[in-house]
């Protein structure tokens, strides 16, 4: 936040935290080969560009789609009809996609999102088209909430996909939130040693 008074200011809060989850994500993919980053990390396919492609969809459907926004892009985000064939269809790079793309796209997404969220009354009320009809209203501050969650429940998975890739961990470069120097190797034997005794 850029001064003390943003503190009291609702959508300056929201923006920051939506911001802080898209930038521990993408922290997540630097130094990495477009192989890399393509590649599936678990049972269930996800790979770290798909992580950012399924938020870059999702976050323009909750806060642009869902208000009647236009996103002069619209054609690089996966079409709503695209999920009947393929209910993964943003989860994945295709093969005419690029890595660096789909996170441009994902830059490009934030900045319209913010606009939407300059731009809106914070209980303006939209329509999500894929919810089911009798709940499908909700209102700016909801929807912008639920995307920050969203939001950070991914840069989860992405921080132990990439921890589990190559050890790289913590926050940020010039915090990693974690102790300096630590013993990791006697750590998680004792940890293990704990749990076997369950």
């Amino acid at each position: 936040m850029s001064d003390f008074s943003d503190l009291f200011d609702p959508k300056a809060i929201l923006k920051h935290y939506l911001q802080r989850g898209r930038e521990g994500l993408l922290l997540k993919l630097e130094g990495l080969s477009e192989r890399d980053l393509r590649m599936p990390r678990t049972p269930t396919g996800t790979s770290l560009i798909g992580i950012v492609k399924h938020c870059a969809n999702v976050e323009w459907g909750y806060l642009g789609m869902t208000f009647g926004r236009t996103f002069p892009d619209q054609h690089l985000l996966v079409p709503f009809e695209a999920y009947a064939a393929d209910p993964q269809a943003d989860w994945y790079a295709t093969e005419d996609e690029t890595t660096s793309g789909i996170i441009d796209l994902y830059h490009r997404v934030g900045e319209a999102a913010r606009t939407t969220i300059d731009e809106l009354p914070l209980d303006t009320v939209g329509r999500v088209p894929w919810w089911p009809e009798d709940i499908a209203r909700a209102n700016l501050h909801h929807l912008v909430v639920r995307v920050i969650d969203d939001t950070a429940r991914h840069a989860g998975q992405a921080d132990i996909i990439r921890e589990l890739h190559d050890g790289a961990v913590g926050l940020h470069p010039d915090n990693t939130n974690i102790p300096d120097g630590y013993d990791w190797p006697a750590y998680v034997e004792k940890l293990t040693a704990l749990a076997n005794r369950f």
